[in-house]
Protein backbone atom coordinates (compact mmCIF):
# COMPACT_ATOMS: atom_id res chain seq x y z
CA UNK A 1 0.00 0.00 0.00
CA UNK A 2 1.39 3.71 -0.98
CA UNK A 3 1.30 6.36 1.70
CA UNK A 4 -0.82 8.86 -0.55
CA UNK A 5 -3.59 11.13 1.49
CA UNK A 6 -6.36 9.91 -0.89
CA UNK A 7 -8.58 12.88 0.45
CA UNK A 8 -5.80 15.32 -1.02
CA UNK A 9 -6.74 13.68 -4.40
CA UNK A 10 -10.33 12.85 -4.31
CA UNK A 11 -13.26 15.29 -3.38
CA UNK A 12 -15.31 11.99 -1.98
CA UNK A 13 -15.37 12.31 1.95
CA UNK A 14 -17.71 10.11 4.01
CA UNK A 15 -19.99 8.35 3.60
CA UNK A 16 -19.92 8.47 -0.09
CA UNK A 17 -15.84 7.73 -0.07
CA UNK A 18 -15.15 3.94 -0.35
CA UNK A 19 -11.72 3.93 -1.40
CA UNK A 20 -9.57 3.14 1.58
CA UNK A 21 -6.09 2.30 -0.30
CA UNK A 22 -3.39 2.87 -3.09
CA UNK A 23 -2.08 0.26 -4.15
CA UNK A 24 -0.47 1.56 -7.20
CA UNK A 25 -1.01 5.13 -8.93
CA UNK A 26 0.80 6.24 -12.57
CA UNK A 27 -0.07 8.79 -14.80
CA UNK A 28 -2.67 6.67 -16.71
CA UNK A 29 -3.50 3.94 -14.44
CA UNK A 30 -4.42 3.32 -10.73
CA UNK A 31 -5.05 0.07 -8.20
CA UNK A 32 -6.78 0.59 -5.09
CA UNK A 33 -8.19 -0.80 -2.68
CA UNK A 34 -11.55 -1.11 -0.58
CA UNK A 35 -13.49 -3.23 1.98
CA UNK A 36 -17.37 -3.36 1.68
CA UNK A 37 -18.85 -2.04 5.45
CA UNK A 38 -22.24 -1.21 6.42
CA UNK A 39 -21.96 2.52 5.59
CA UNK A 40 -21.38 2.26 2.12
CA UNK A 41 -23.93 3.47 -0.37
CA UNK A 42 -26.70 0.78 -1.28
CA UNK A 43 -25.99 -1.28 1.88
CA UNK A 44 -29.52 -2.80 2.68
CA UNK A 45 -28.38 -4.67 5.89
CA UNK A 46 -26.62 -7.48 4.35
CA UNK A 47 -24.48 -6.40 1.26
CA UNK A 48 -24.12 -3.96 -1.04
CA UNK A 49 -25.36 -3.80 -4.56
CA UNK A 50 -22.84 -4.26 -7.37
CA UNK A 51 -23.58 -0.73 -8.62
CA UNK A 52 -21.31 0.75 -6.03
CA UNK A 53 -18.88 -0.55 -7.78
CA UNK A 54 -19.31 2.12 -10.77
CA UNK A 55 -18.44 4.68 -7.55
CA UNK A 56 -15.56 2.11 -6.83
CA UNK A 57 -14.10 2.96 -10.51
CA UNK A 58 -14.80 6.64 -10.26
CA UNK A 59 -12.93 7.48 -7.19
CA UNK A 60 -9.93 5.39 -8.61
CA UNK A 61 -10.07 7.24 -11.71
CA UNK A 62 -10.07 10.69 -9.47
CA UNK A 63 -7.01 9.10 -7.80
CA UNK A 64 -5.15 9.10 -11.15
CA UNK A 65 -6.57 12.83 -12.15
CA UNK A 66 -5.60 13.98 -8.45
CA UNK A 67 -2.00 12.26 -8.58
CA UNK A 68 -1.20 13.81 -12.29
CA UNK A 69 -2.34 17.06 -10.57
CA UNK A 70 -0.78 17.33 -7.86
CA UNK A 71 2.57 16.39 -9.30
CA UNK A 72 2.12 19.50 -11.67
CA UNK A 73 1.46 21.77 -8.25
CA UNK A 74 -2.61 22.08 -8.47
CA UNK A 75 -5.24 21.18 -6.32
CA UNK A 76 -6.85 17.96 -6.36
CA UNK A 77 -9.59 17.15 -8.22
CA UNK A 78 -12.86 18.68 -6.96
CA UNK A 79 -15.91 17.30 -8.70
CA UNK A 80 -16.56 15.09 -11.74
CA UNK A 81 -19.49 14.49 -13.74
CA UNK A 82 -19.34 10.97 -14.53
CA UNK A 83 -21.44 8.66 -17.14
CA UNK A 84 -21.65 5.11 -17.83
CA UNK A 85 -20.62 3.92 -21.42
CA UNK A 86 -20.74 0.55 -20.62
CA UNK A 87 -20.37 -2.04 -17.83
CA UNK A 88 -20.90 -5.67 -17.21
CA UNK A 89 -21.31 -6.95 -13.43
CA UNK A 90 -21.47 -10.25 -12.93
CA UNK A 91 -22.90 -10.37 -9.31
CA UNK A 92 -25.86 -8.93 -8.40
CA UNK A 93 -24.74 -7.88 -4.55
CA UNK A 94 -21.44 -7.74 -2.29
CA UNK A 95 -21.11 -9.03 1.19
CA UNK A 96 -19.62 -6.53 3.77
CA UNK A 97 -16.70 -7.42 5.02
CA UNK A 98 -15.50 -8.44 1.21
CA UNK A 99 -11.71 -6.78 0.25
CA UNK A 100 -12.05 -5.11 -3.14
CA UNK A 101 -9.15 -4.28 -5.75
CA UNK A 102 -9.93 -1.88 -8.47
CA UNK A 103 -8.07 -1.40 -11.30
CA UNK A 104 -8.44 1.34 -14.48
CA UNK A 105 -6.44 2.37 -17.11
CA UNK A 106 -7.05 5.77 -18.95
CA UNK A 107 -8.22 4.86 -22.57
CA UNK A 108 -7.94 8.62 -24.03
CA UNK A 109 -8.66 11.44 -22.64
CA UNK A 110 -9.02 15.54 -24.15
CA UNK A 111 -8.70 18.83 -21.86
CA UNK A 112 -11.23 17.76 -18.90
CA UNK A 113 -12.87 15.12 -20.46
CA UNK A 114 -11.57 11.58 -20.40
CA UNK A 115 -12.79 7.19 -20.47
CA UNK A 116 -11.49 4.73 -18.36
CA UNK A 117 -11.90 1.35 -18.23
CA UNK A 118 -12.03 -0.16 -14.72
CA UNK A 119 -12.33 -3.68 -13.19
CA UNK A 120 -13.32 -5.05 -9.87
CA UNK A 121 -11.85 -7.98 -7.91
CA UNK A 122 -12.63 -9.73 -4.93
CA UNK A 123 -9.86 -12.07 -5.11
CA UNK A 124 -9.31 -13.63 -8.27
CA UNK A 125 -13.16 -13.36 -9.13
CA UNK A 126 -14.22 -10.18 -11.36
CA UNK A 127 -17.31 -9.11 -9.68
CA UNK A 128 -17.50 -5.93 -12.45
CA UNK A 129 -15.83 -4.16 -15.34
CA UNK A 130 -17.06 -0.65 -16.87
CA UNK A 131 -16.19 1.82 -19.32
CA UNK A 132 -16.90 5.30 -17.73
CA UNK A 133 -16.80 8.90 -19.54
CA UNK A 134 -15.87 12.10 -17.19
CA UNK A 135 -15.85 15.66 -17.46
CA UNK A 136 -13.63 17.38 -14.88
CA UNK A 137 -15.22 20.28 -13.44
CA UNK A 138 -11.89 21.95 -12.19
CA UNK A 139 -10.34 25.24 -13.66
CA UNK A 140 -7.26 24.43 -15.07
CA UNK A 141 -5.95 27.08 -13.60
CA UNK A 142 -6.57 25.55 -10.14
Amino acid sequence: MLDIDIDSLIPHREKIKIITGIIEVKENSAISSATVNSGWPLYDGDAVSSLVLIEAIAQTAAIVEGYKRKQQGKSGVRGWLVGIKSAEFNVDKIPVNTNLMIMITSKYSFDNYGVVGGTVKAGEKILATATLQALRLNEDNQ
